[in-house]
């Protein structure tokens, strides 16, 4: 059978790409669409890493796992609590390789922090494991455990960068050590699929998208699209690998930057306390001020290792209080609403809710901006999630324009202004394009779902297709690969024990049960 590798492009969008293809910036990439089978894709809201990887590897939007952006809200317990990889109820489609007899890897995977076993190997990456932004590494990041001396041995590997990019004006050391980064995810996952004679393997590339986000379409992010077309021609010249590109969101140039939490309480939503948060930001102490203080002093991995992370959450962020903190600088029993940032709004059920929503989603549908209104659509969360997890889910959810930042900062002051730390923003239109034995060139096809991909990949290694996949096998095949239909895998199966003790154990070690 053809080994299959996927190469998870964070962020990527042919709108940032078409440009530079254009251009001949990028041979490889144009070739690769040219010769194979490629399309824009349609990400499940909100259009971010967390949840969208797992939508991809699993096959289902969040209401079918119950995670629906890097935190949980829920106004009725009076609690936000920041997620990781076990927070998900899912198995992906390497579970379903395995249950099959075939071998899977999976590095630099956003999402799967703490990192669970598969049959192979699993190395966890992404914004969920990121120190003092939304939480520290506390136990090891690959499956087996001691891989992880084999990758810092062998290629001088590590989940971030050092020194960490922070500022659209960091273009030296802080770019270099992302390309660097880069590079080595291709090492590591090209190097260990051969060596081991993985039938399949998934890389993820997630400080493209940190490069997007400060650069847009300037001089680093074009450097490091350099660097993935140069590896795409690589492998393109392999005859026993079906390659597969793809996104889980993507970007464009920001335009306006929205406060979603500062309308709310303009608009009487939202009802504010009085915190620590905002009398340090009155007097201009944030974040970034202190770390822009701390790396001319080069005293940023000092100061990481002395103050302990509890404190360092105390320094609000310029635009306001986030993540967990949110719920500390509104007063809850006359609050509303409270929204997540780039989509989810929950509205507080000591309220009538159907009437709150109804009058909430008809203002929303009135904010706009010089370049018109800011969201294509506010939806309810039932008409956009399916699944058992969709009553755990938003009650509102808005489709932000391309170039709309929904942010949901606490306590910044500003309701709208223009674009701010992030030159660009996420969308939800990301890109597709295969190639490789197992496909037949079709050219450009219309838009897919980024929901699509994981049938279409357990269809190209003959394995049946999970009933609970809401996605459909695309007609990129030479042959016929009518795989039929097969019953879900449950999280404990996929963990792979016939001893319910010993599942439960496993489960409450990575965080999957209290």
């Amino acid at each position: 059978m053809t080994k299959t590798l996927v190469v998870g492009l964070d962020g990527a969008s042919w709108e940032l790409l078409d440009p530079w293809i254009e251009a001949g910036e990028l041979p490889n990439l144009a070739a690769l669409r040219d010769s194979g089978t490629w399309a824009g894709t349609r990400s499940c809201l909100p259009p971010v890493t967390f949840p969208n990887w797992k939508c991809y590897s699993s096959g289902k939007d969040p209401g079918g796992f119950g995670v629906f952006w890097f935190e949980n809200v829920d106004l009725a317990a009076g609690e936000i609590n920041v997620m990781n990889g076990g927070d998900y109820d899912t198995a992906e489609l390497w579970d379903y390789l395995n249950d099959d007899g075939q071998s899977a890897g999976v590095v630099n995977m956003p999402t799967m922090y703490p990192p669970r076993d598969i049959d192979n190997l699993v190395v966890a990456g992404g914004p969920d494991a990121v120190e003092g932004e939304y939480r520290s590494i506390s136990s090891g990041y690959t499956s087996p455990p001691e891989l992880a001396e084999e990758l810092e041995s062998r290629f001088d590997y590590s989940v971030h960068p050092d020194p960490l990019l922070s500022s659209n004006d960091e273009r030296g050391a802080e770019v270099d050590a992302i390309l660097d980064l880069l590079e080595k995810r291709f090492e590591v996952a090209t190097t260990l699929m051969d060596e081991r004679d993985l039938d399949f393997v998934h890389v993820t590339l997630f400080y493209l998208n940190v490069l997007h986000h400060f650069f847009w379409d300037d001089e680093p992010s074009l450097r490091a699209w350099q660097l993935v077309d140069e590896w795409v021609g690589r492998l393109d010249d392999r005859e026993d690998l079906n390659l597969v590109l793809m996104s889980d969101h993507g970007c464009d140039a920001t335009q306006t930057e929205f406060y979603i939490n500062e309308w709310l309480a303009e608009n009487g939503y939202q009802v504010r306390d009085t915190s620590v948060d905002a009398l340090l930001t009155r007097v201009g102490l944030d974040r970034e001020n202190l770390l822009a203080v701390a790396k001319r002093a080069g005293l940023v991995d000092t100061l990481a290792r002395v103050v302990p992370e509890s404190i360092q959450q105390l320094v609000p962020q310029r635009d306001g209080v986030k993540r967990d903190r949110k719920l500390e600088a509104i007063d809850l029993e006359r609050t509303k609403v409270v929204a997540s940032g780039q989509g989810p709004v929950y509205i507080n059920p000591r309220f009538d809710v159907d009437s709150v929503r109804e009058s909430l989603m008809a203002d929303l549908r009135e904010v706009e901006d010089e370049h018109g209104p800011l969201f294509t659509d506010v939806y309810r969360g039932e008409d956009v999630y399916n699944g058992p997890y969709v009553d755990a889910g938003p009650e509102v959810v808005v489709d932000q324009r391309p170039g709309v930042h929904v942010n949901d900062g606490i306590g910044g002051g500003t309701v709208q202004s223009g674009p701010d730390r992030w030159a660009a923003e996420n969308t939800p239109h990301g890109i597709f394009a295969a190639k490789g034995p197992d496909f037949e060139p079709q050219g450009e096809l219309d838009r897919i779902s980024i929901l699509d991909i994981a049938p279409t990949l357990l269809a190209a290694h003959g394995c049946a297709v999970p009933t609970d996949m809401r996605g459909e096998v695309l007609p990129v095949f030479a042959e016929d690969h009518a795989v039929g239909e097969r019953d879900p895998l449950s999280i404990a199966d996929a963990l792979g024990s016939d001893d319910g003790d010993a599942v439960e154990d496993r489960l409450k070690q990575l965080g999957y049960m209290e």
